[in-house]
């Protein structure tokens, strides 16, 4: 009985130090802001399914936040009205511009009337971006998503529900350019979207979470009013809107993971 009583209290130990249930939430007059790829089923074998989140799971997720009275803005409200947010304020993004953002995840978010940003990437189709990153990373997976076309993001821009925002030209690694082509990838991607949805593009997110205090400066003189990064946390009462963090979403974490994030703004 003895032997039972230790490995239960091993595992509740063992399941204590990995999610840290236990630690008080950050200040929920905090924003969120959440980090997605893709909402769509994994496929077997492949690598980069910690960026898919199934529908099913995206959908308990937002109802989730409903029922718990979450506050859902864009990125450009979220930094227009920052510190007059209500508690429990929470912006949803979605990196790069794929097809399933408009077919899976695009219905949830209108169920539950709930606002997303999605970064999207100009000259996206057909581009392994992966291996800008890391060479080896050359499965070509990522070219083979199905990206939006310019009509959808444009049928998005006008919902009234997603704000569109820039993720560069080609989803450079912004740390192999020189200052004249970071700036091309910046201010051209903002033109060519400000031209394809008739609005205003003012929030950018960092390819990869690659960037410099270089970058930083070009993203602010390229126009931009906001910029994301992949570092995860919570921002403080006043943070740096070109350096904003965000909480990463897996593909592959339960609704209990995904309310511990919320709660403590990065894995535990």
């Amino acid at each position: 009985m003895i032997y039972i009583f230790i490995l239960l209290l091993v595992l509740f130990m063992a399941f204590s130090y990995q999610y840290a249930w236990w630690k008080p939430a950050v200040d929920w007059k905090r924003p969120r802001v959440l980090m997605y790829h893709m909402v769509r089923d994994h496929i077997d074998g492949a690598k980069f399914n910690k960026l898919r989140v199934k529908p099913a799971e995206f959908e308990k997720q937002v109802a989730w936040m409903k029922a718990e009275g979450f506050h859902f803005v864009t990125m450009q409200e979220l930094q227009q009205n920052w510190g007059r947010h209500p508690e429990k304020t929470v912006a949803i993004t979605f990196d790069d511009g794929y097809l399933d953002n408009l077919e899976n995840a695009y219905p949830i978010l209108e169920k539950y009337q709930a606002k997303a940003t999605i970064y999207v990437v100009v000259d996206r189709h057909d581009r392994d971006w992966s291996t800008y990153k890391k060479a080896h990373h050359n499965s070509g997976e990522l070219a083979r998503e199905p990206k939006l076309n310019d009509e959808q993001v444009k049928l998005l821009a006008d919902s009234g529900v997603v704000e569109i925002g820039s993720h560069t030209m080609t989803h450079a690694n912004l740390a192999k350019l020189s200052d004249e082509e970071c700036l091309v990838e910046l201010t051209q991607s903002k033109q060519v979207l400000e031209n394809l949805i008739q609005q205003e593009v003012t929030s950018f997110a960092y390819p990869f979470g690659i960037y410099s205090t270089r970058d930083v400066a070009l993203v602010r003189k390229a126009g931009y009013h906001n910029a994301v990064t992949t570092k995860e946390g919570i921002d403080l009462e006043q943070p740096d809107f070109m350096q904003l963090q965000r909480i990463k979403i897996s593909g592959k974490d339960s609704l209990f993971a995904v309310k511990l994030r919320m709660k403590l703004g990065k894995r535990a």
